[in-house]
C-alpha cells in the first residue's frame, strides 16, 4: 500500500497528467480509498476522523460527527454492494459500529461526540440536526441491504419516528433545524433550510430501493412535495436555499442566492424517483432546474472551465466564482443520468477528469475548494465528501461511462 494518498503517479504507473478517466477511477477505488481507510480510521476504534489536513494527517482527533460517520456508512455499504469488496464492507462496519454512540434518549442522533464517545462539552454538539438524521437513515438502510441478517428495520423506523416527533414543525410539516428549537417562527430562529428536506427525500428513496417497502416511496413523495412547496421558485426554475423563519423570502443576496450543486442534486433525485416508479411528472421540474444550471451554472473559460460555480443569483445578477468539490460531483450525476442526450456523456467525463486533475493530483489527499485559477481556498480533505465522490463514480458507471471495479 502506498504511504501517501497523493496521485502523482497512479497505480499502473500512469502519470497523473496523462491518465485516462478509467485510470483515475481504478486508482481512486483500488489505491486511494484503501489508503484513506487505513489513514482515517481511529486506531482506538471509534469510527473515522472527520478530516485530513493538507498533508493527509488526521485533524480534530478528539471529535467525531454523526454526519461523517453516517455518510461513510452509506458510502462503503454502497461500494461493497457494487464491488463485493470485503475491504469496503469492513470499512462500513467501522462506521456502523460508531453511529449508535451518537443516539440520544429521544431516538435522535446528536451532532458530535468526543473520542471517548461522551459529550464534547460544547452545547451545540449535543443538538440533533434534522440534516444529520437523514444521513443516519441513508446509511443504515444501505447497510441493511448489505447485511440482511442485521435486522435494521427497527433502527430506520425509529429514526423516521424521531424525525416526525422531535424535528418536524407541526404547523407547516417542515423540518426543524434542530431539536432544541422552541419557536421556529421567532425572528432569531434559524432560517428554514431546503437541504434537510432534500436529503430526507434522498434517504427515503434509498430506503425504498433497498427494502422495496412501498411506505418509503410514499414518504419520499411526502418530503419531495413539502420541499418543493416551500423552496421551489417557479419564476426562475430554481431551488431556494433558505427562507425566513416566518416563511417569507430573505432580503438581498441571501434571497437571490442559488447553489448550482443543489439544482443538480434535486434534479437527480427527481429523475430517480420517477425511475423507481414514483410520480413521473416530477421530471418536468428536474428539466427546469437543469436548464437553469446548464445555462448559468458553469465556468466558460480558464483552468476551471466546465466546473460548477458555488452559487449564482436567481436573476443572474451575481456569480460566486469559487468551486467547491461537491457541486462538481452533483453535476456529474446529472450528466450521467442524461448521458443519452446530446453531449452529456462527454461533459461527465470531462468534469470527472477535471475533479481528479485539479482537486486530487499533486495534493496529499484532496482539496475542498478552489479559486478561478485552480488554487486551493480550502485545503482540508473532508471525510464526508467521499459520499459525493463515490456516488458520482457509481452513477457514471451505471450509465456505462466508466467502470467501478
Amino acid at each position: 500500500m502506498n504511504t501517501t494518498l497523493s496521485a502523482h503517479t497512479l497505480t499502473n504507473n500512469q502519470p497523473a497528467e496523462t491518465a485516462s478517466i478509467q485510470d483515475w477511477v481504478d486508482w481512486f477505488v483500488g489505491d486511494f480509498l484503501p489508503s484513506w481507510i487505513e489513514r482515517a480510521q481511529d486506531p482506538e476504534g471509534f469510527g473515522f476522523y472527520d478530516l485530513l489536513d493538507h498533508d493527509a494527517q488526521p485533524l480534530q482527533r478528539n471529535r467525531r460527527t454523526v454526519l461523517a460517520q453516517s455518510r461513510l456508512l452509506f458510502t462503503f455499504s454502497h461500494l461493497a454492494l457494487i464491488t463485493d469488496n470485503a475491504l469496503f464492507k469492513d470499512a462500513a462496519r467501522i462506521a456502523r459500529d460508531a453511529v449508535p454512540a451518537f443516539q440520544k434518549t429521544s431516538g435522535c442522533y446528536s451532532r458530535a461526540r468526543a473520542a471517548n464517545k461522551q459529550a464534547t462539552g460544547q452545547p451545540e454538539d449535543n443538538l440533533a440536526m434534522s440534516y444529520d438524521q437523514s444521513f443516519v437513515l441513508l446509511g443504515f438502510s444501505t447497510w441493511g441491504k448489505l447485511n440482511p441478517h442485521d435486522n435494521i428495520n427497527p433502527v430506520i423506523e425509529a429514526c423516521w419516528s424521531a424525525l416526525e416527533n422531535h424535528l418536524t414543525d407541526s404547523e407547516t410539516g417542515l423540518l426543524l433545524e434542530h431539536d432544541n428549537l422552541i419557536d421556529a417562527t421567532h425572528p432569531n430562529a434559524p432560517p428554514r433550510a431546503q437541504n434537510p428536506h432534500m436529503h430526507l427525500y434522498e434517504a427515503a428513496l434509498q430506503a425504498y430501493e433497498m427494502s422495496e417497502h412501498a411506505v418509503w416511496l410514499d414518504r419520499a413523495a411526502l418530503m419531495r412535495t413539502k420541499g418543493l412547496e416551500y423552496f421551489y421558485d417557479q419564476s426562475s426554475g430554481t431551488i431556494i436555499e433558505f427562507i425566513a423563519p416566518n416563511l417569507t423570502k430573505l432580503p438581498g443576496h441571501e434571497g437571490q442566492r442559488r447553489e448550482i450543486g443543489h439544482q443538480c442534486e434535486w434534479a437527480w433525485l427527481l429523475y430517480r424517483e420517477a425511475e423507481l416508479g414514483g410520480d413521473t411528472n416530477v421530471r418536468n421540474i428536474a428539466d427546469k432546474l437543469l436548464t437553469y444550471a446548464d445555462n448559468h451554472g458553469f465556468a466558460t473559460a480558464g483552468v476551471m472551465r466546465g466546473a460548477a460555480f458555488d452559487a449564482v443569483a436567481s436573476d443572474i445578477s451575481f456569480y460566486e466564482n469559487r468551486f467547491l468539490l461537491w457541486p462538481q460531483t452533483e453535476a456529474i450525476k446529472t450528466y450521467a443520468i442524461r448521458q443519452h442526450l446530446g453531449e452529456h456523456s462527454t461533459h461527465a467525463e470531462q468534469l470527472m477528469l477535471l475533479v481528479f486533475r485539479q482537486y486530487f493530483a499533486n495534493h496529499a489527499a484532496f482539496v475542498n475548494q478552489l479559486d478561478s485559477n485552480g488554487k486551493p481556498i480550502w485545503s482540508e480533505a473532508l471525510s464526508r465528501l467521499l459520499y459525493h465522490l463515490v456516488l458520482a463514480l457509481t452513477e457514471g458507471a451505471r450509465a456505462g461511462l466508466w467502470k467501478v471495479r
